[in-house]
């Protein structure tokens, strides 16, 4: 019964072993690779800012917008509309944000790539008006803004707000 049981240990400790160096896993740097990976996110303060600081920035211009700023998931966390921005900016803006996260790129440099079959996916936008917001070699979010006359305008503004919190993600 003790050599049954010594052999069944022996069996499942050799199969345990062939099936991580089947799957490509060896034993020693499995160890090392942590079983939990961080994310950092925004808080609800630092998304709030960067929406808030992207709307000062378009006033400053005279022109009234709508921002969306999504977490790194490409859920959005802050959404705001200035008084006369048209109610079209909040849809408009979340494409825009969540396209430059899910590319994690800046909208602007995608135009080319809408010609194409992901031109067809709902809920992407191909154009100016959305960035990334990185820090420290990290991406945060997005933000998208929509509403000013150009989509070059909607993008400086989403960059002003982005870059009021990323000088303090840098810190972090």
């Amino acid at each position: 019964m003790n050599s049954q049981r010594h052999t069944l240990k022996t069996l499942v400790a050799a199969g345990s072993l062939g099936f991580a160096l089947a799957s490509g896993i060896s034993t020693p740097q499995a160890a090392e690779d942590p079983s939990v990976i961080n994310i950092k996110r925004l808080s609800l303060e630092m998304a709030l800012k960067a929406a808030q600081a992207a709307i000062h920035d378009c006033r400053a211009k005279g022109i009234q917008i709508g921002v969306t700023v999504m977490d790194r998931s490409g859920n959005p966390q802050v959404v705001l509309r200035d008084v006369l921005a048209p109610d079209l900016t909040l849809t408009i803006s979340r494409m825009k944000a969540y396209t430059a996260i899910s590319f994690m790129v800046a909208t602007s440099s995608l135009g080319d790539r809408g010609d194409g079959a992901l031109g067809r996916v709902p809920g992407l936008f191909f154009g100016a008006g959305g960035v990334p917001v990185e820090a420290g070699g990290q991406v945060y979010g997005s933000i998208g803004v929509s509403g000013a006359p150009s989509g070059k305008t909607d993008e400086e503004c989403a960059a002003a707000g982005a870059k009021v919190i990323e000088s303090e993600l840098e810190l972090m």
